[in-house]
Formats: C-alpha cells, structure tokens, sequence
C-alpha cells in the first residue's frame, strides 16, 4: 500500500477532514491533499507526529510493511535455542552534518529477542563520524528503541527539521545540548525558541558493528 493511502486511510478511519489533520501538522490542506494523491510526501518530523497521533509505529509508513503488521510484534524463530526476531532498517541518520533523515526500509536485521525488552525497535544506518568517541562509526547499524524523552547523557537520535541526527543529549531548563563524539564538531545548543522543530524519536540500546 503506498503511502498516501495508508495517510488517507489512517484519516478516515479517526474520522479526520483533510482540513483537520493539516491544521494538526500545521501545514496547509494542499500538501495533506498532495500527500495522499502521492504527488508529495511529509517530511520526516510529520510523520513522527502522524506515528504518535494514530498509534502506529514509524515503520508503518514505509514501503514494505502493511495493515496486519501494525499491532503485530515482528516475527520470531529459535536457532539453537535462541528465539530470533527480524527488525527493520529504516534508511539512515545522519552522525555527521545531518543532512540524511529517514528514507525507505532497506531490509531487515535478525536480532537476538532477548535485546528487545518492550515497545517499538527499529534499525537506523549511521553516516559520517561525529560520533567515533562512541565507537559508532560510519556504516554502523543502530538499534533504536522509539520514544520521544531521553535520560540526560543518552545518545538519541533527534529530528531537528528533517534531518535526523545521533547526538548524546544534556537537556538543562530550556535549553537542549546535542552533544557529538568527536571534537571537530560543536556541540548544538537549542533554546526554547529553537525546539519547535526539534523532536527526540528514540534512544540508541545498541551498535551492530559493521565489519
């Protein structure tokens, strides 16, 4: 189902003019339109806030999963007395400049069940090297627990528009740290005024190293 319907569908099914979903996303009734004809699609951080306002998961969005997938747990097998389940690689973040958000499912990971421990898990790829102090290094798989609040001192992956990026966050008061790994690049201060667009979607539980 591509992904103006499952827009549209979502919609209808809490009863939702195009006029009213807009004014929730805070875009106009045109681009709600245009995404459902499947002539435009939403930016990254709209789509988190679809993903909350109508109880599915991110993934749900994305090309290869469907309706009985939405509610499901993803699917389980035992190998060697190990149970398994298969997890999604939702395109890439960004560790460097953040100029890469999320892009369509890649394919999927096998990962041990016993790594999950509750909610929504999905895998990012890593771009760039901001974040080598954390032995996360370009090609890395990151396995991302979706919520939208972090501990302080975290490493998160943050929306700020539409990029997405990996940052270990300080929040203080009303300001927000950004924190990188690396000391050729400054951290990133967001103040109140700066959060509008700013949106943690979920904290990193663990690096699959790419060899």
């Amino acid at each position: 189902m591509k992904l103006g319907k499952k827009i549209k569908e979502l919609r209808k099914k809490h009863r939702m003019t195009q006029a009213d979903l807009a004014k929730k996303l805070n875009v106009a009734p045109t681009a709600v339109s245009a995404w459902e004809r499947n002539e435009n699609r939403p930016l990254m951080d709209k789509i988190a806030i679809m993903s909350e306002m109508f109880d599915v998961p991110i993934s749900y969005f994305f090309e290869d999963f469907n309706e009985n997938q939405v509610k499901e747990p993803p699917p389980t097998y035992i190998n060697k007395g190990i149970e398994f389940c298969k997890l999604p690689i939702v395109g890439a973040i960004s560790c460097g400049d953040g100029v890469i958000a999320y892009e369509e499912i890649k394919g999927y990971e096998e990962v041990p069940k016993s790594w999950l421990n509750g909610g929504e898990y999905f895998f990012l790829e890593a771009k760039g090297d901001s974040m080598i102090g954390a032995r996360i290094m370009d090609g890395d798989l990151l396995l991302i627990r979706r919520q939208d609040d972090v501990e302080n001192g975290d490493i998160a992956a943050v929306l700020i528009d539409d990029d997405a990026v990996l940052k270990r966050v300080y929040k203080s008061g009303d300001t927000i740290i950004l924190q990188s790994e690396n000391p050729a690049y400054k951290p990133i201060i967001l103040h109140k005024n700066d959060m509008k667009n700013v949106r943690i979607i979920g904290k990193l539980k663990k690096v699959v190293l790419n060899f």
